[in-house]
């Protein structure tokens, strides 16, 4: 009994023997397992995807293993899509085969460059999307729908780009890797207005800086920035370093169909962001896709603007003419109420960018108002500029409305930064004589000048309020004068201001002809606008006694920097009580530097204005 036992035991340790030397050979362990790992990376583990990564997502691979097409996707990636294309056109694909076989049509376009693949994957993810039985119709809450959305979208923008980065917006046929793609390109969608638009630059590519946030409208198509041309002489205000945000959108119906047949006719349609924010699409109301922030960028990049801030303010002519003052981002739309911006000394329409960022992507703000851009030399004297502003107004509101039909071009929003701020406030004004009786003892009829300098002293001298002009915002606006403008330095760079030559002509005709008529604070120098903004000037003291006239609306958005309290900061530029005036149905004040157009809380205040400006009568 004892010798069995002992050989029992002897054969259990040489059978333990053997397996613990198997196990070191084979290095013995469960074939599946898990271990902790950051939430993060197992996250982006499983949200990985050829457009965010250039890895294939978890569910392609799924996929790709359940038709044992690993192996030949990796050695021979053309007979493996080839196999998945087989499946679809014989009615063998699952959904999920179909949105795999367009991630793996990307992924291979983007190794091989054969844009006939990208084009294949935009046809792919379409027939995912759009779905011949509606059982089949993605969720919203499935990843794959969202993949299919970019896939399409990015797809487009790769397939339809030339050599020079130019997406193609044309009637055209494309090699497929299965047939040919036909696409018709409706040429009446490239007019916009008086313009056409053309070289489409492909912008969610394009990385942004400069801005603090960036938008993206989601939804479906390319998002492309358009120059435009041109087709008429009549001025749209709408200078030509304009960038369009648009969408290119690929229709195809019945794709199921087409798709067996190899043979795929489809049409190539192009929606700017101003005409709309959905499509059709197989009878399903769809969002188009719109880059509206890095086309912002683009085009403020490719702008002439920033040469005009130094140069605007020393040169009084060459720089801003007739046909750049007032510039319209968009052709001006029947309905929308025109906001206008108006720069600072020494700066540029440019400057506006974070603000125009953040209001274009409120829904709210985009859908009712229109942006306008005026530019003007601001070393000139203010009266001057102001006259310009005043022209520019009225002319786009006579040409843009003739019979005075437009009620929204009667409600107009006035935004004015620093010295801006000033030119906004003179078209609030009823002048009556004050700025001549302080240039001239005479009545401006009997001075001995000829009839063109008489006009232009007319339209310097005496403002009333425009007419169409309802609200007007006056942001870091030195209303009594900047202590900044008075002091020598100051003083000293105004001496190399070039005035326009038609204020030369107009004071040497008031010196020469007229010296007896004017009084003594106009015999001296013809004065420039850092005389006009220093505390204590005849001008700025008469201008801080005029109030807005009702029923306009003002508003004051007064920086200061420190914590002392307001009524004894100052924002480097413009103290609080030089800003501040009396008469005003809101006064904001926030901590921040003179440059305050991008500070998040001038542009909430901005937005509050202009939703309530919405709300009014």
């Amino acid at each position: 009994m004892k010798v069995h036992l002992l050989r029992g035991h002897l054969r259990l340790a040489l059978v333990g023997t053997l397996l613990t030397a198997a196990c070191g050979i084979n290095a013995c362990s469960a074939p599946v397992g898990v271990w902790h790992a950051d939430p993060k990376t197992v996250h982006r583990s499983l949200a990985r995807s050829v457009i965010s990564s250039g890895q294939l997502s978890p569910s392609t691979q799924n996929v790709l293993f359940q038709r044992d097409l690993v192996e030949l996707f990796d050695t021979a990636p053309e007979q493996a899509l080839t196999a998945m294309h087989y499946l679809v056109v014989n009615g063998q694909a699952r959904p999920r085969d179909i949105i795999a076989l367009a991630e793996l049509s990307f992924a291979h376009a983007d190794d091989s460059r054969d844009s006939s693949y990208y084009l294949a994957a935009a046809l792919y993810a379409y027939a995912y999307l759009f779905p011949e039985d509606p059982a089949d119709t993605p969720s919203g809450f499935d990843p794959r729908f969202r993949l299919a959305c970019e896939i399409y979208n990015r797809s487009l923008t790769r397939g339809l780009a030339g050599e020079d980065g130019e997406v193609a917006v044309r009637s055209a046929t494309y090699r497929l890797p299965f047939g040919t793609l036909e696409l018709v390109s409706d040429p009446v969608a490239l007019q916009w207005g008086t313009r056409t638009l053309e070289h489409f630059i492909p912008v969610a590519e394009l990385d942004v800086e400069g801005l603090a946030t960036r938008y993206r409208w989601p939804g479906l198509g390319a998002p492309l920035a358009a120059s435009t041309v041109a087709t008429s002489d009549d001025f749209d205000f709408v200078e030509p370093w304009v960038k369009v945000p648009v969408t290119a959108l690929l229709r195809i119906e019945g794709i199921h169909q087409q798709l067996r047949r190899g043979e795929i006719n489809g049409s190539l349609d192009l929606i700017p962001a101003n005409r709309g924010e959905v499509a059709t699409l197989e009878g399903r109301q769809v969002p188009i896709e719109v880059e509206s922030t890095a086309t912002l960028a683009y085009m403020l990049a490719e702008s002439p603007l920033w040469q005009q801030e130094i140069r605007g303010f020393l040169e009084g002519v060459g720089i801003v003419d007739e046909h750049t003052r007032l510039a319209a981002m968009a052709p001006p739309e029947h309905g929308r109420i025109p906001v206008v911006f108006i720069h600072g000394t020494a700066s540029s329409a440019g400057r506006w960018a974070q603000m125009m960022n953040e209001l274009n992507n409120d829904a709210r703000i985009r859908r009712r108002y229109q942006f306008w851009l005026f530019s003007y030399n601001t070393g000139n004297p203010i009266l001057y500029s102001s006259m310009l502003l005043r022209q520019s107004l009225e002319a786009a509101v006579k040409r843009i409305d003739p019979e005075g039909t437009d009620d929204a071009l009667q409600r107009m929003v006035l935004i004015g930064h620093s010295q801006g701020g000033l030119l906004a406030k003179m078209a609030t004004i009823d002048s009556g004589d004050q700025f001549w009786n302080d240039i001239s003892k005479k009545p401006l009829a009997s001075l001995d000048l000829a009839e063109d300098r008489r006009t232009l002293l007319q339209g310097m001298s005496f403002f009333t309020p425009l007419p169409f002009v309802r609200r007007a915002i006056f942001v870091a606006t030195p209303q009594h004068g900047s202590y900044f403008a008075g002091n020598q330095l100051s003083h000293w760079v105004a001496r190399f201001i070039t005035l326009p030559i038609d204020i030369v002509h107009v004071g040497t005709d008031l010196l020469l002809r007229n010296h007896d008529a004017l009084t003594f604070a106009a015999a001296g120098h013809m004065p420039t606008a850092v005389d006009n903004m220093t505390p204590g000037s005849r001008f700025i003291k008469l201008l801080a006694s005029m109030p807005v006239t009702p029923p306009i609306l003002a508003h004051s958005i007064i920086a200061v920097q420190g914590d002392a309290p307001a009524a004894e900061s100052d924002d480097g530029i413009v103290a609080y009580e030089s800003a501040h005036i009396e008469g005003v149905e809101s006064e904001l004040v926030v901590r921040s530097s003179h440059s305050c157009q991008d500070n998040p809380h001038v542009i909430e205040e901005v937005r509050r204005i202009l939703l309530k400006h919405l709300k009014e009568p």
